[in-house]
């Protein structure tokens, strides 16, 4: 075939067997272009009396993917203690970052947490009993405080176990508890500056707008503190051929929309705010794996490549899907999803990795079973090339499970140089923390 590049960010196919050479496999690559491309978009959505974007850090945590994407004015979403500590470490003040937790930390950990809200860090309250928690260290240094709404609404994810806003999930003070705790907050002289709400990820767009109405709808009976409304992330990013992407701009009108309406209604202007994560990073991203080996059953060819599911969970997780690239050793192009080409001379082929698990493959179906791909026949120490990886893969995989160590990652820099930005990790680093021990 005489396509060279592939995918959203046109990587060249040349490149594979260079990294790969350097770096070894599997690997992780980005690009830094595409992710602030991406953070520019997000900026420049419509917006009625402001806009205010976070990057959900949990997306990908990398220090550099933090600093490329707060370098183009993104600030942070945390959703954990050790996020916040970790991208303080790489650099990024605590004023640039917002907390949404589950829990409120004890001991040690408590003060570290009480330093950080105090240089700056928004704290988003998500129970009752968080609140509780943190009330009267809120009241003594006379902090405005977030909450999280659970808003009782299904259907904000691209599945079940991606909606957070149905009566299954747990996150945020449900819509019925919102009142108590705002009385709370009253008899304590707090308020909540803003509210925030996020029902899932890679869902319906249709399904944002609704959380908007609704979102705007509980912020005029119940927060009249309210500066700033949070609509979440989850926009929608399309990983596979045939799939379509969330329109931001489309989005940001509705909503810019809505908030006009809101201010002629109460005489309240809100700034927006919004989260995204996947949106941020995930087609920045592939995986370089190399075959190592391939084998015929009575139902299925395969072929076994150098890293699978402790790679990237989210097919068994979630049963997604993401673009498959095969690469020769020399750097020709042999078969791409992303472009459908070539669109004949195909080879069906089951995508498995070296995890003791049937369920370590690229493509599964609802029942858990292996989806075959059609590829052009690749062979043994050719590259399998899997996109849509810069989000929710190396920041969530199981690292360690059959004792694998976790890969390095690279990125391709807007000039175009390669720049190893974590290495492998060495042997001596699965057990550095285990203690022997005579029983």
């Amino acid at each position: 075939m005489t396509i060279k590049q592939f995918g959203p960010t046109k990587l060249d196919a040349a490149l594979i067997p260079v990294i790969a050479r350097q770096w070894g496999t599997p690997i992780y690559l980005h690009d830094q272009e595409y992710i602030e491309n991406s953070c520019e978009q997000l900026l420049n959505m419509p917006n009625a009396f402001g806009l205010h974007v976070r990057y959900a850090m949990k997306a990908n945590s990398d220090r550099t993917v933090l600093r490329v994407v707060t370098g183009k004015g993104l600030d942070l979403d945390c959703s954990s203690l050790d996020e916040a500590a970790r991208a303080h470490a790489a650099g990024i003040p605590f004023s640039r970052m917002m907390l949404t937790t589950q829990e409120v930390p004890g001991g040690d950990e408590r003060a570290e947490l009480e330093a950080m809200i105090k240089a700056g860090l928004k704290y988003n309250v998500c129970s009752m009993l968080q609140f509780n928690l943190i009330a009267d260290f809120a009241k003594a240094n006379r902090i405005d405080l977030s909450m999280r709404v659970h808003p009782g609404a299904a259907g904000g994810g691209e599945s079940a176990t991606r909606d957070t806003g149905s009566e299954y999930s747990c996150f945020g003070v449900h819509l019925n508890d919102v009142p108590k705790v705002k009385a709370m907050a009253d008899e304590k002289g707090l308020r909540f500056t803003q509210v925030h709400v996020h029902i899932g990820s890679g869902g319906d767009p249709e399904k944002w707008r609704q959380n908007i109405d609704r979102e705007l709808g509980f912020v005029k009976t119940y927060f009249p503190d309210a500066t700033t409304v949070s609509f979440g992330g989850g926009l929608k990013v399309a990983r596979m051929p045939g799939e379509k992407q969330a329109d931001i701009a489309s989005l940001g009108a509705y909503a810019k929309q809505r908030i006009e309406e809101f201010k002629a209604e109460t005489g309240r202007e809100l700034q927006m705010e919004i989260e995204p994560g996947t949106f941020v990073v995930a087609n920045s991203g592939h995986i370089i794996t190399r075959i190592i080996d391939k084998k015929l059953t009575n139902e299925l060819n395969f072929l076994i490549v150098d890293g699978g599911m402790e790679l990237l969970t989210r097919p068994l997780l979630y049963g997604s899907e993401h673009p498959v690239t095969i690469v020769r050793q020399d750097g020709t192009l042999l078969s791409s999803e992303y472009d459908q080409a070539p669109a004949q001379g195909l080879k069906s082929f089951g995508i498995v990795g070296r995890c003791c698990e049937s369920g370590d493959s690229v493509r599964l179906d609802n029942d858990g079973n292996i989806v075959p791909v059609l590829i052009a026949e690749p062979e043994i120490g050719d590259y399998v090339v899997i996109g849509g990886t810069g989000a929710y893969s190396e920041s969530m995989s199981p690292e360690n499970y059959n004792s694998h160590r976790k890969p390095g990652a690279v990125m391709k820099t807007k000039s175009g140089e390669l720049v190893q930005i974590r290495k492998k990790q060495v042997r001596e680093q699965l057990t550095q923390n285990e203690l022997d021990v005579t029983l």
